[in-house]
């Protein structure tokens, strides 16, 4: 039995693949407070800025004391002179009015959180990550991590962290750093889970606390019949993982529950998890995901996938 929570990921609040209008964005976030939703992650990255301004203007009002924050740093936003052209490269549905710069430098890192403060309009953050610090990892590990440290021991941030993909990365600034928290960002699903090997290991040695995102490989478990033309990490599913998550729900329907069902339950299983991060681009979807959530599989389900070859045996208790 899972003890850990659903949050919500709020990279939709920035128009990730498809642009949203505001009251859609305020409405995702009211049906994640109603459906007991506390904790909110977001970064600068996520529509150059908007999923932070549009999450801070949904929770204003709220109690500060019952919501949890978390945002990223690494990645300025500079205006772009002329205001750019066209819309955003990166995946979001937003006009190019700035570009994102790599800079892990104390000044950097706090310059970003000041910024971020500002369009969340909030005076401090309960979580600052690095966020995808593979991009330069020698910087963020001179310069980036003491700077969380610094504005941590300042009382500025609650816990700091690093938020990635790369399961080396991750790894390696468990190891060195000890962080209190990590987002683990897509290694640990119900579809793959690289992360047994050297990311979790290196979070019970430090005692850090993970946060488990990208839980249904952007898209491709979200469905009770995986297909051809649904997303994997931000492009086209390649045919053997198709092939492998539409496995996975033959399973699923023999023991009486759902591919995305399973995949939300699976995610907050580890003793290390705390919390379930899952996005969400309608109401419908925060409420879909929550009922899943609250109802997870027979616990039979995991041990007929790992006698099927298609669940790590390591990752069941």
């Amino acid at each position: 039995m899972t003890t850990a929570t659903l949050a919500l990921g709020c990279a939709q609040l920035g128009n990730l693949f498809r642009a949203i209008d505001d009251e859609r964005a305020a409405s995702i976030v009211d049906a994640a407070w109603d459906a007991g939703i506390r904790y909110f992650d977001t970064a600068p990255h996520y529509g150059l800025g908007l999923s932070e301004r549009r999450l801070g203007a949904a929770l204003a009002g709220r109690p500060r004391a019952e919501f949890t924050v978390s945002t990223k740093v690494g990645r300025m936003l500079e205006p772009v002179p002329g205001g750019g052209d066209g819309l955003d490269d990166a995946g979001f549905v937003v006009p190019a009015t700035h570009r994102r710069v790599w800079d892990f430098s104390r000044d950097g890192v706090r310059r970003c959180l000041d910024e971020s403060l500002a369009r969340l309009g909030l005076d401090r953050v309960d979580l600052v990550l690095l966020h995808d610090p593979e991009h330069s990892p020698d910087q963020a590990l001179a310069e980036g991590f003491p700077a969380l440290r610094e504005l941590k021991d300042e009382g500025a941030v609650g816990a700091i962290g690093i938020g990635s993909m790369d399961p080396a990365v991750l790894a390696r600034f468990v190891a060195e750093c000890e962080p209190d928290e990590i987002v683990l960002a897509g290694r640990y699903t119900l579809l793959e889970q690289p992360a047994l090997d050297a990311v979790l290991p290196a979070c019970a040695a430090a005692g850090t606390v993970v946060h488990n995102a990208g839980i249904f490989n952007s898209g491709l478990l979200a469905v009770d019949r995986p297909h051809a033309g649904l997303p994997y990490e931000y492009g086209p599913a390649p045919a053997a993982l198709v092939a492998r998550a539409g496995a996975i729900a033959d399973v699923c329907t023999e023991h009486g529950t759902t591919l995305p069902a399973a995949a939300l339950a699976f995610a907050g299983m580890h003793p290390l998890v705390r919390s379930v991060i899952v996005g969400a681009d309608s109401p419908e979807q925060v409420h879909r995901n929550a009922a899943l959530f609250a109802t997870p599989p027979p616990p039979e389900l995991w041990p007929a996938l790992v006698g099927a070859g298609l669940l790590d045996p390591r990752a069941v208790p």
